[in-house]
């Protein structure tokens, strides 16, 4: 049973890392297998490379690398972005918002509303809520994002799926 696990281990590796070399984008990070996957193949591990998967986030970080001494193993260590605060995601949504062409700096404010107040049409608008979605790493979905008018609103509604509360 064993020796089928680490076959399929090292097909799975090989192709894992084919994959991993086929694809050219500068976020792709390398994050290493849970311990239970590692201690199953861990007599294949000194052979072949350890197992890894891809993962794609924005918010992961690489922190250090350690060795698990019974195991022998070297395992990477990932760490996460400090939490979220109200005030941490008003910044980011006024950030993105004053780098937006169409939205002068000097007239953007918190309850700047987005028609009345900055002159943007419904697909600046539009525009607005996928830059949200890239910045903060989720879909706000069609019929709430009408509702968001102004960076207040963007803030509060991120805050509430983020579970954000202060």
């Amino acid at each position: 049973m064993l020796g089928n696990v680490a076959q399929f281990s090292v097909m799975a590796s090989r192709i894992l890392q084919q994959s991993v070399r086929s694809v050219a984008r500068p976020s792709l990070r390398l994050c290493s297998c849970n311990l239970v996957v590692r201690a199953a193949v861990a007599p294949v591990a000194a052979i072949h490379r350890p197992l890894s998967v891809a993962a794609d986030s924005r918010r992961t970080r690489w922190v250090g690398q350690s060795r698990v001494p019974s195991l022998g193993l070297l395992c990477r260590q990932y760490g996460d972005l400090p939490p979220l605060t109200l005030e941490n995601i008003k910044d980011r949504v006024m950030y993105v918002l004053k780098l937006y062409d169409k939205i002068s700096p000097e007239k953007l404010q918190a309850s700047s509303h987005f028609m009345k107040d900055l002159g943007l049409d419904s697909l600046d608008q539009v525009e607005i809520i996928m830059a949200m979605e890239d910045e903060f790493g989720f879909e706000i979905p069609d019929a709430e994002a009408e509702k968001l008018m102004t960076p207040e609103e963007i803030v509060q509604y991120i805050a509430e799926k983020k579970d954000v509360y202060e």
